[in-house]
């Protein structure tokens, strides 16, 4: 069995995960930091939200888990950190994230 690659892992996220308010998948809202897929069948991504009292940080931290664990059945398990440092702005988007929502 081979384990992902963090590039597989960034590309279903951003396939898959949406933040719910902007319908916007959350790599390219910059919402997800990294991505390390260890030797130990485990998947650690740190994350970070919009705000500290974003509403839908739960189920967006749910559903960045639900599927990586779908997508890749070899995983054992998947460990969601929620990090603050550095905090997020808009300029963490993709360039295309940006137009969407009008930010130049």
């Amino acid at each position: 069995m081979t384990v992902p690659t963090s590039e597989e892992v960034f590309d279903v996220l951003r396939a898959n995960v949406r933040d719910p308010e902007l319908m916007m998948n959350v790599v390219d809202l910059g919402l997800i930091y990294e991505v390390d897929v260890t030797d130990k069948n485990t998947v650690e991504i740190t994350m970070s939200l919009t705000s500290p009292g974003c509403p839908a940080g739960p189920q967006i931290i749910s559903d960045v888990q639900r599927e990586t664990h779908q997508a890749f059945p070899e995983i054992d398990e998947v460990n969601v950190h929620l990090t603050w440092t550095p905090f997020w702005t808009p300029e963490r988007m993709s360039e295309e994230a940006k137009e969407e929502l009008g930010i130049y």
